[in-house]
């Protein structure tokens, strides 16, 4: 028995005891969130702009607003998520009823990434508080200065014994996942994500992994080409690219593919101006093992536009490739920072071959006018989610499920579907003594007309 162990068995001892299943419990946890979320809010922008360089409207626009929207979603929705679901009974049963209990599923883990790690770690709490579980939080040690306030907030605004954070690296992440629980909740690379699917395998622990992968762009030639340059130059610069539904490469119908690049390249202008890395709301890479994965792939295509990078603070500016070559790692591995290629198609069908041949991305983007395209995006391509004419934005719809595909993820969340995935939806069929239809009981022989009328 260890520290984690020993608080392991502390939560599940409090969850057992009943105390997270009540409403007014629920509500009043989601209340003292959403007031402990203002208290920090300013604290936590300083946090991410010491681990990500990230600006303190950055950081509220793409972390906080969305927490405090999930709060606010899971506050007026929770007495309906919490209400009994009629469904009919079948007639063989009379007298019946069938409702469906939405039931909390004990103690979850949720391990946080560090690319967006306000957003990533606090998103899944509040689904966690309002489908009524015990929570222990991982956020990584790479954002360390985020992890410390998050930790801080938590042990201000809980009970450890219901709630807590363990921060650490990867010892610490191996210690969590050596215990059992009764949910993960993950986001972060594939490559832990196989980690996590494996041990959660010792006791059939029920998983979410909520991994990346190469989002692909097709940029068509009915597309208003300046407008889609200009959405395409904020979703994949935020944050420095490192976002795990940014746009990862572009195929683009060769017919506007110069202008696309030309548009591409003012709006970067107009977003970081000349000197994107000496501009202060412009972000950084997280670390150096990541940053000299970014440089090394500066050198794997012909760049276009960019490729300035300041080793002192960690940052490269937004940059363009094209003719990558396919086999590289630019165009093998997610890129997740700020480099973005462009690819030339001859068609629309060209690019959908080619976004079928690799793995399901998390996202996929489409900017076309187009009306068949669009209808064959929607009902052809296998991803995760997306846009049409925009991107990255769909994430953050409270009323869109998001989550990946196949070598993208499993499960989902945010708004209702968060509630539902922190909860088991527990089936009951309730019998009355009244009245009992003899139908269904030996012998059977003479019943057969009946059977098939009711059944």
């Amino acid at each position: 028995m260890g520290p984690i162990s020993d608080q392991n068995q502390k939560m599940r001892k409090y969850f057992e005891s009943g105390a997270t299943l009540d409403y007014r419990f629920r509500k009043r946890n989601l209340e003292l969130f959403s007031q402990a979320l203002i208290k920090w809010e300013k604290p936590l922008e300083k946090a991410l702009f010491s681990d990500l360089r990230k600006s303190p409207e950055e950081s509220y626009m793409s972390e906080i607003s969305m927490v405090k929207s999930e709060l606010s979603f899971a506050q007026k929705n929770l007495k309906r998520f919490m209400k009994k679901k009629k469904v009919p009974s079948p007639l063989i049963h009379f007298p019946s009823k069938s409702y469906r209990i939405n039931n909390p599923l004990g103690l979850v883990l949720i391990m946080s990434p560090w690319n967006y790690p306000v957003q990533l770690t606090l998103s899944p709490l509040v689904a966690a508080i309002a489908a009524g579980n015990c929570v222990i939080l991982k956020p990584s040690r790479y954002s360390s200065n985020t992890s410390k306030i998050i930790k801080t907030i938590i042990q201000d605004t809980f009970d450890d014994k219901y709630i807590t954070v363990f921060e650490g690296g990867s010892e610490v992440n191996q210690q969590l996942l050596d215990e059992k629980f009764d949910f993960i909740f993950f986001t972060g690379s594939p490559t832990i994500g196989h980690i996590v699917m494996e041990k959660a395998s010792k006791y059939l622990t029920p998983v979410a992994l909520e991994l990346g992968g190469k989002s692909p762009v097709y940029v068509d030639k009915s597309a208003n080409i300046r407008l889609t340059a200009e959405r395409l130059a904020w979703g994949k610069y935020l944050n420095a690219g490192q976002t795990c539904v940014a746009p990862d490469y572009i195929l683009c119908h060769k017919d506007v593919s110069m202008e696309l690049i030309t548009s591409l390249k003012s709006e970067i202008i107009k977003m970081y101006g000349s000197n994107p890395v000496g501009n202060d709301e412009y972000g950084k890479i997280i670390n150096e093992k990541h940053y000299n994965r970014l440089v090394n792939l500066l050198k794997m295509g012909t760049l276009a536009h960019g490729g300035q990078f300041d080793n002192e603070n960690m940052k490269i500016a937004p940059s363009i490739m094209v003719a990558p070559d396919s086999n590289s790692e630019l165009m093998t591995d997610e890129i997740f920072g700020p480099i973005l290629p462009i690819i030339n198609v001859e068609s629309f069908e060209e690019a959908v071959s080619f976004i079928q041949r690799r793995p399901h991305p998390l996202a996929c983007y489409l900017f076309t006018n187009n009306r068949s395209q669009k209808q064959v995006y929607e009902e052809k391509l296998i991803f995760g989610g997306g846009c049409i004419n925009d991107c990255v934005v769909h994430l953050s719809c409270p009323h869109l499920p998001f989550g990946g595909i196949g070598d993208s993820g499993m499960g989902s969340y945010h708004g209702m579907k968060g509630l539902e995935s922190f909860s088991h939806s527990k089936s009951i069929l309730k019998r009355y003594f009244f009245f009992n239809i003899k139908l269904r009981n030996p012998p059977y022989k003479g019943k057969m007309k009946r059977l098939k009328r009711l059944l």
